[in-house]
């Protein structure tokens, strides 16, 4: 069974022309969230992203985007160390960004 998040809400973009299938994304994966397949990479399980960012910082050409901290991993970390608010100071424990780049409680 594999683990997965919210459903649809994960940061992650990948930019597939930029993309040289070097593969470091399925290396540095901790959830097999990508697969290189025809030389390139694809994401074959988004919701299953934790948005830990591992995949965008070994990214030699820059072709894969998280914003890390947000979303899913934050409210997960955020869950294991006992904080019950969010960044609103609401009882939630993830921030999400709004369309307008300002945080929003989830």
């Amino acid at each position: 069974m594999r683990m997965e998040y919210l459903k649809n809400v994960v940061t992650l973009q990948l930019d597939a022309e930029t993309c040289i299938g070097c593969g470091r994304c399925v290396e540095v994966c901790p959830h097999a969230v990508f697969a290189i397949e025809d030389r390139k990479c694809r994401i074959v399980a988004r919701d299953a992203c934790m948005e830990c960012g591992a995949c965008a910082r070994n990214c030699p050409v820059e072709a894969l985007y998280v914003r890390s901290g947000v979303g899913c991993a934050a409210g997960m970390i955020n869950v294991a160390l006992g904080r019950t608010s969010g960044c609103c100071g609401e009882e939630q424990a993830c921030c999400c960004g709004g369309p307008d780049g300002k945080n929003e409680c989830a």
